[in-house]
């Protein structure tokens, strides 16, 4: 079922989208509706429900499609660095569906998710929840039976490599930045002490809160904030070079930071979504039997890896040793002090290189990425 909020859906070849006619891009947003959705865990919730957003228009063979799955805690915009003029998505030829995670407040979620899966009764979805959900909606609600590509930025590219492994041939290629195909050991130890920050606060009861336990939620943004950027970045103020924060000191950086790092955010789904970030391996997909080089190994279409080289979420030698087990992977490091948000185009020079290494992959031209000694 899909609920359209906002204009309605052009006639497919009658116009450009209004997104284009006026210069600008603005998604549209609907919601689909699952009923008796049956989670990975065995949990059936009676109705889940996926917010997503589409830019441009589906064509008459609907095959101009892109998915661009969201990352932690975004909504159907969080893709704008790459959507546009001048960028590597066009809308003027392509129609892009940007999915919302569950968890995220406005998918199905802990905070607005009834009882008997209300709060932390809700049950962890995995990636692969997720991606089952959208190949519902793309294929039944859409009608879409094959995408040009999914690109996926952090917890849209463990989405991506999902998609890969447990479609392979749903797709004609993948592009991944700043994520990994799994979550390895450390990157599970820094999620949990973000969790940790969270449930320490008195208030917080079991997640049964009667009201938002604000000085959890306060050390969880400053504990996260300390891996989102390189140890470069915060030496040399990079944050100077933005207009938002270029008059900041640092003192006033880590106070917008700890109190205000994901406006609005709920701790049960903070915490619903880190459990998803960190339960991701493409090696427990079934049929592999945890055998993540096996899973790796199994993916059909080209992939454009691009870690960020000073990632401390997704480090880039993870990116470097899985890319070892892809067969037809180009792996494209993301030369940047940006850290993590270096893969969503951070920086002017991130946005550049991610726009131009992109296009190029999705019109089949060869790149040049770092050599690979494959396993």
């Amino acid at each position: 079922m899909r609920r359209l909020f906002g204009c309605l859906l052009m006639l497919a070849g009658c116009c450009l989208p209004v997104s284009s006619a006026w210069g600008f891009e603005t998604p549209e947003r609907h919601e689909f509706v699952v009923k008796n959705f049956k989670t990975e865990s065995g949990v059936v919730l009676p109705e889940a429900r996926v917010v997503y957003g589409t830019y441009g228009h589906l064509n008459a063979a609907h095959d101009n499609v892109v998915l661009l799955p969201s990352h932690y805690m975004a909504e159907l915009h969080g893709y704008e660095w790459l959507i546009g003029p001048g960028k590597a998505l066009d809308t003027s030829k392509l129609f892009l569906v940007t999915s919302e995670l569950f968890g995220n407040g406005r998918s199905s979620s802990p905070s607005n998710t009834p009882e008997p899966f209300h709060g932390p009764r809700f049950p962890v979805m995995t990636i692969r929840d997720n991606v089952e959900v959208v190949h519902r909606l793309l294929t039944e609600d859409l009608k879409v039976q094959h995408v040009q590509a999914v690109i996926g930025f952090s917890m849209g590219a463990q989405q991506a490599f999902q998609w890969a492994v447990s479609y392979p041939d749903y797709m004609d290629r993948i592009v991944a930045t700043s994520g990994t195909a799994r979550c390895w050991p450390h990157g599970i130890v820094r999620l949990e002490g973000q969790i940790a920050a969270i449930t320490a606060d008195g208030t917080f009861q079991g997640g049964d809160y009667k009201e938002a336990p604000k000085k959890g939620i306060e050390a969880f943004g400053m504990v996260w904030t300390g891996w989102l950027y390189s140890q470069e970045w915060w030496r040399d103020e990079l944050w100077k070079t933005t207009e938002k924060k270029k008059g900041m000191t640092l003192q006033q950086v880590m106070d917008g930071y700890r109190t205000n790092f994901i406006p609005g955010a709920d701790a049960n789904n903070l915490i619903l979504q880190s459990r998803t970030w960190e339960s991701m391996d493409v090696g427990t997909t079934p049929g592999f039997k945890g055998d993540t080089k096996k899973a790796l190994r199994s993916i059909k279409v080209p992939v454009l890896y691009m870690p960020s080289m000073t990632d401390l979420y997704f480090p880039v030698g993870d990116a470097r040793y899985e890319s070892r087990f892809i067969p037809k992977v180009t792996l494209l490091p993301i030369p940047s002090l940006w850290g993590h948000p270096a893969g969503a185009g951070a920086s002017p020079a991130d946005a550049k290189f991610l726009n131009e290494n992109i296009a190029a992959f999705l019109a089949g031209k060869a790149i040049t990425g770092e050599a690979v000694a494959a396993e």
